[in-house]
């Protein structure tokens, strides 16, 4: 199967911050547009949460956002809890259709329980397991088994080991077919890199992921150099697109900390310098490269406005790295510029727009009138954009 193919198809998200109640259908790649205030980052942020869930314990993963209360919609109103879905397909091969749920209600002053949990795995035979859980204990999976011996009136028995914060899947991936889905969720990445984070010196690292924020890109680099030169033409070319005479650009040790160090020519002559001199966008787009290129490549990456400090001039490699992007790994990217919409290959099916409504976050694909316009070549979505022309789908009454 090749690597484009699609492996998240819906994220559903109940009571996750500003989304009260949301079932969103993804394409490879999807542009979440909307204006800033919208719920973008809320909409990004439950990526993160997912993937920090397969690999955290669950409490931790709230207590770095604030705690339940901070995470859970809190409009009065709502009492469905929080509940997190998501539909994968064409994981794998043997693997084309996966389900993945679970529903947390408040417990406690500032706590939480798991209500419900499930996970349900479609081979390529049509053959499915799956385990349910609940808050007494698991329901039609005997194979499903989490006990751990406890000293029992001088013998030693075997209680339940699941706490009632705690979820089910990442203690069962190392069965399969639910490693899978849990290899997938939590290889899923957010990038909102900071140049600043690039600017500094960086403390060095195994360079096997890229830091939200970038800031590990110099141990990142380094690896790619070391074990994956292949990969460092794309690097370079990418970066010379955006920063004309950029001939290179390496990792360098300064006592215990790795530095960028960038070359740039001009003619005959060549000039050598450190991230201190380069400008906000080409840090932020040096970033995102490198996380582009970065191996192994996540699964899914989710990009929050490449447009940042941008230069107009850069926008079309930018999304000449989105196109790419996309054919190495799933690609979910939030904007509000008319000129990332601008590309000619993006079509009606990749855009799906954040709009704030009633005091809630709703996302939306196009309207009929808008997907039309598109499809016929009429405008462009940036255009589109621009005209305040670019409208989401009704909701049913």
């Amino acid at each position: 199967m090749s690597a484009s193919s699609l492996k998240l198809h819906r994220l559903t998200l109940k009571g996750f911050r500003s989304l009260a109640s949301e079932a969103i259908e993804l394409d490879n790649p999807t542009f979440m547009v909307g204006q800033n205030g919208a719920g973008k980052s809320n909409l990004a942020d439950a990526f993160s949460f997912i993937a920090e869930a397969m690999t955290e314990p669950l409490p931790t993963v709230f207590d770095r956002r604030g705690g339940y209360r901070a995470v859970a919609y809190r409009d009065e109103r709502f009492q469905e809890g929080l509940t997190i879905g998501v539909e994968l397909r064409n994981i794998r091969l043997w693997t084309p259709r996966a389900i993945y749920a679970f529903v947390l209600q408040p417990h406690g002053d500032d706590g939480f329980k798991v209500q419900r949990e499930v996970c349900e795995v479609t081979d390529e035979k049509g053959s499915v397991k799956r385990f349910t859980r609940t808050e007494t204990g698991f329901v039609d999976n005997p194979e499903i088994d989490i006990r751990e011996p406890v000293e029992e009136g001088g013998e030693m028995v075997l209680e339940p080991a699941l706490e009632h914060d705690a979820l089910v899947l990442p203690l069962v991936a190392g069965l399969h077919p639910f490693r899978e889905v849990r290899d997938v969720l939590s290889d899923m990445r957010v990038y909102r890199i900071d140049p600043l984070a690039l600017r500094d010196p960086q403390i060095p690292d195994e360079g096997k992921r890229l830091l939200a924020n970038g800031g590990n890109a110099a141990s990142v680099l380094k690896r790619l150099a070391h074990s994956f030169p292949e990969e460092l033409p794309n690097v370079r070319d990418l970066l010379a697109a955006i920063v004309p005479g950029m001939t290179d650009v390496k990792s360098m040790t300064h006592g215990r900390k790795l530095s960028l160090e960038f070359t740039q020519q001009w003619g005959a002559d060549k000039v050598t310098f450190d991230a201190a001199d380069m400008s906000d966008g080409s840090l932020r787009a040096l970033g995102l490269i490198i996380g582009v290129f970065q191996v192994p490549n996540p699964h899914i990456v989710v990009i929050e406005e490449p447009e940042l400090t941008m230069h107009p001039g850069a926008l079309g490699a930018i999304l000449d790295l989105l196109q790419h992007a996309s054919e190495r790994m799933q690609v979910v990217v939030t904007t509000h510029s008319p000129d990332i919409l601008d590309a000619r290959w993006i079509e009606e099916r990749h855009l799906r727009l954040v709009e704030w409504e009633g005091g809630k976050t709703r996302v939306s694909p196009l309207s009929k009138a808008s997907r039309g316009i598109l499809e016929e070549g009429i405008m462009r979505a940036g255009e589109l954009l621009r005209s305040n022309a670019l409208r989401a789908e009704s909701t049913p009454s």
